[in-house]
């Protein structure tokens, strides 16, 4: 059997923490477990823990008892798990043990899919029409898990309580415990003649088409929610939510960087010497681009308003252009001809044979 946790070790403090220490770290942790800002059940538990563990060493009489007996027990018999321990300073009542049957109404589960978009449909969103694989409320039975012209009765096992109460002896006296009922789980109904077509659970599965509308400017790695698109909800309880995870293809032109997109393009010498206009492909479409004469190769331009949308907001990012000028490596008689005139006439000569040695230029270096 797992030891059961030490209650100074779900609050994460230590054995002679002053009850100052002892508050802030219960609410720190509440801040970030409390049901009403954290729907995972497991936290949920996590925060009844930490719920009985604060109110017990809170408590001096109750933390001087604790002290003396620990997660060992009374006599050194082992407690069974931290409930154990709850029920002995609390009785059965603490954490939801002793409320009454618990609805047999649930929300759906949540689905998880993957969806693979093009670099263009991330920018500029897209409509996604899917088939998934979920649970339907079943027609049969209409969702109530037993078989038409029968209903759910009472438990025979609890009563209807939806909890097994028991009594034990502690070092504190006569302790009443209560346990979900194992019949029913809880509900204090059970189901005798269970629905042919579900088994009793009141959904099946079933193949689904949903369509969405993917917003434009999402990103690699984006969560998408979409409501009411899970499996469907138990006894009537609310379907559950379809969790869109987002895949961008890479784009052959593009890198983005936030709103913002960055491509280069390839000019000649000739362009970047003597300046003019180019038409380069944007996700818009063609769009003019001024170069300056005498350009060096690495000036970035911008296309202000071309680059990715603001999700949800209005604006766009914009497009910077790195230029990178080839150098021609295939030249014909003519070509060459034309470069070596082109090197006499500005005194660079002819491979550079005879001219006086060049000097160096310290570099740039940029952060």
């Amino acid at each position: 059997m797992a030891a059961v946790r030490d209650l100074y070790e779900i609050l994460g403090i230590d054995r002679d923490a002053p009850p100052s220490e002892i508050k802030a770290a219960y609410r720190k942790l509440a801040r970030t477990l409390h049901p009403d800002v954290n729907a995972d059940p497991a936290d949920q538990e996590r925060f009844k823990e930490i719920t009985g563990a604060y109110e017990i060493l809170s408590d001096p009489a109750k933390r001087r008892r604790y002290d003396e007996f620990g997660a060992a027990g009374p006599q050194g018999a082992p407690f069974g798990d931290i409930q154990d321990i709850f029920d002995m300073f609390f009785g059965g009542g603490f954490g939801g043990r002793s409320r009454g049957p618990r609805s047999r109404v649930r929300r759906g589960e949540d689905l998880r899919i993957r969806v693979r978009l093009t670099f263009p449909g991330s920018v500029f969103g897209v409509e996604q029409r899917l088939e998934i694989e979920r649970l339907a409320v079943c027609e049969r039975c209409g969702g109530n898990g037993a078989r038409p012209g029968t209903s759910a009765v009472t438990c025979r096992t609890c009563g209807g309580a939806g909890e097994v109460q028991a009594v034990r002896r502690s070092i504190f006296g006569t302790v009443m415990t209560a346990t979900p009922c194992v019949a029913c789980g809880g509900t204090g109904e059970e189901i005798p003649d269970p629905c042919e077509g579900c088994g009793g659970d009141g959904r099946v599965p079933t193949t689904a088409t949903v369509t969405f509308d993917v917003p434009a400017g999402v990103l690699e790695g984006m969560d998408l929610r979409v409501g009411g698109e899970g499996n469907a909800g138990v006894s009537g309880g609310s379907a559950g939510d379809l969790i869109v995870g987002i895949e961008v293809e890479p784009s052959d032109a593009f890198v983005r960087q936030g709103q913002d997109l960055h491509g280069v393009l390839d000019v000649s010498i000739t362009q970047a010497t003597l300046g003019g206009e180019v038409d380069v492909e944007t996700l818009d479409g063609p769009e003019r681009l001024r170069i300056e004469s005498g350009t060096e190769s690495g000036t970035v331009l911008r296309l202000k308003g071309k680059g990715v949308p603001h999700l949800q907001r209005r604006g766009r990012g914009d497009l910077f252009v790195t230029l990178h000028i080839v150098t021609p490596r295939d030249l014909s008689k003519e070509e060459r001809t034309l470069l070596q005139r082109f090197a006499e006439i500005r005194d660079a000569g002819a491979g550079g044979n005879g001219a006086a040695p060049r000097a160096l230029r310290r570099p740039e270096y940029r952060p």
